[in-house]
């Protein structure tokens, strides 16, 4: 799980710094409350996702998921 984190930590990382690179990107521009509140966001998107995701796969193993079977009792028309 940490090399996990930290390739998806370093690709991303190396995502932006090419960005800024292709693009002549001025990071300047944004000030330090807009850098804080891009991490802020990406963390808590990702938490999210990965949380849901996490309860997702818990449901599936322990069988919350699966068809439920209903006893209806016959009927006397049929």
């Amino acid at each position: 799980m940490k090399v996990f984190l930290l390739t998806i930590s370093l690709g991303s990382i190396l995502a932006m710094v090419m960005f800024g690179f292709l693009s002549d990107w001025d990071p300047s521009y944004m000030s330090i409350h807009g850098w804080i509140a891009l991490i802020l966001c990406t963390v808590f998107t990702l938490g999210v996702g990965g949380g849901l995701m996490a309860l997702v796969f818990h449901s599936a193993n322990k069988g919350y998921d699966d068809q439920i079977k209903v006893d209806v009792p016959p009927s006397d028309n049929e």
